[in-house]
């Protein structure tokens, strides 16, 4: 079986957070730890939910490479494996729509979701012009690009991403 791959640490621990408990709780106490499935090297987090006291457990895939970079750094030039680009879309509109009023953390909320607008990006191929249907596997990311398509364009995308420029 092959795993999904965490491209890096910011990214594994932001599809966690994004994803609940059968409980419907997002907080957990994550723990990191490398491992061995099927013969393979993997990357391995796991908590118990504060909600209702189940043992969660995640493992991914090792990139082929790791790449370095400040935070939030999700990744390198591939499209991510574990968020798709609706759900990147979304936490990018989340960010941007309730800016805080501290001008640094409102400035680090911008960086965040200019780098969520990066990752859609990324979903782009070499040449096209928009987001293919096939990057939206999930129903919360479907809904977000059924609810208007159009902001799935690339020229659209680049606009987004340079006014969450933190000033």
């Amino acid at each position: 079986m092959t795993l999904p791959v965490a491209r890096t640490r910011d990214e594994a621990r932001l599809y966690l957070d994004l994803t609940a408990c059968a409980c419907g709780a997002l907080d957990a106490d994550w723990q990191h730890a490398t491992g061995l499935q099927d013969g393979e090297l993997v990357s391995v987090y796991d908590a118990t939910c504060p909600g209702c006291g189940a043992d969660r457990e995640y493992a991914f895939g090792l990139p082929e490479r790791e790449t370095a970079g400040d935070y939030p750094h999700f990744g390198g030039d591939e499209p991510s494996q574990l968020i798709d680009a609706g759900r990147w879309m979304a936490l990018a509109d989340q960010l941007a729509s309730a800016l805080p009023e501290d001008p640094a953390t409102a400035a680090q909320a911008l960086h965040l979701a200019r780098a969520a607008v990066d990752e859609v990006i990324k979903f782009v191929p070499a040449g096209a012009t928009t987001v293919p249907a096939k990057a939206f596997w999930t129903p919360e990311g479907r809904a977000v690009r059924d609810a208007e398509p159009g902001r799935f364009q690339l020229d659209r995308l680049e606009i987004v991403r340079n006014t969450y420029q933190p000033t």
